[in-house]
């Protein structure tokens, strides 16, 4: 009795510490400016699949991200970000879908 319980902790241990060791937290910059932004970055972050937490700050301008690395990457994050008109240090947004942001929005973006 005593041994099968034992298996059963260890097995619900294992199956915790392996939940968590797929879990990644990485931060990376991505432009914007104001509150708005602040929404849509975080909103387009979180929409990927596997990303369990997206916070933007507006100061600093870097995203800290928390997402399982078995559903995603961070290129896919990178992606979703720029899909709504943000740069990130990888992936710069389409012109056309940056031109669409709010006015207060339009960060001054380097050159390509």
């Amino acid at each position: 009795m005593k041994i099968r319980i034992l298996s059963i902790v260890a097995l619900l241990l294992v199956g915790i510490m392996t939940s968590f060791a797929q879990n990644k937290t990485e931060e990376f910059k991505v432009y914007g400016n104001c509150g708005m932004c602040e929404k849509t970055i975080e909103k387009a972050a979180k929409a990927v699949d596997g990303v369990k937490k997206a916070d933007w700050d507006k100061e600093t301008k870097m995203i800290k991200v928390t997402f399982n690395t078995e559903k995603t990457n961070l290129t896919a994050i990178h992606q979703a970000i720029a899909d709504v008109g943000y740069d990130t240090k990888e992936i710069r947004a389409k012109d056309e879908v940056y031109n669409k942001l709010h006015s207060c929005c339009k960060y001054d973006r380097a050159e390509e």
